[in-house]
């Protein structure tokens, strides 16, 4: 299938996008390596993320394709990132925030005691973000929130729990 969207010379520009192992990520990451740029992949499986970027290496012939630990349901995990890309000081021209989980099986929880999807999905991204925030704004970068297009068929309850009366 054809691309839709004209991605211009990214040669130059450092970007990241996690959740790049497979899926839209990994889509994604092809694109931006395709059109010139570092593309930098936090997996939390090494051995995923390898494959996935040796994959868009060869498609690509963009030898700038690394990837990083990250693991994004421990907030430690997303602090011991962001501590090692703050430390190279290298300014983000591209951050996408892609990673995540759908609809664990049972009640899960992240390693910091919040709700697994809540935690991984939002949680992690925001506080990574934030954690990056210097190299972003040096960057002039371009931050992006892909969601799952699954929670399109979610719906809103509208029947309301009666409140009891108050009294006074």
């Amino acid at each position: 299938m054809a691309p839709d969207t004209t991605i211009p010379d990214l040669r130059g520009k450092r970007t990241l996008v996690t959740g790049a192992s497979d899926g839209i990520g990994f889509v994604i990451a092809s694109r931006l390596a395709q059109a010139g740029a570092e593309v930098v992949m936090p997996v939390r499986s090494a051995a995923k993320g390898d494959a996935a970027a040796d994959r868009i290496r060869t498609a690509t012939g963009n030898a700038d394709v690394s990837t990083r630990a990250l693991d994004l349901s421990s907030l430690d995990s997303v602090a011991a990132l962001a501590a090692e890309l703050v430390g190279e000081g290298r300014p983000i021209d591209v951050l996408v925030n892609n990673a995540g989980v759908m609809t664990p099986p049972s009640r899960q929880v992240t390693a910091d005691g919040f709700e697994l999807q809540l935690g991984t999905n939002h949680l992690g991204h925001f506080a990574l973000t934030l954690a990056l925030l210097p190299l972003l704004k040096h960057g002039r970068a371009r931050v992006t929130h892909q969601t799952s297009i699954a929670a399109r068929r979610g719906e809103v309850l509208t029947t309301r729990t009666p409140r009891p009366p108050t009294t006074s």
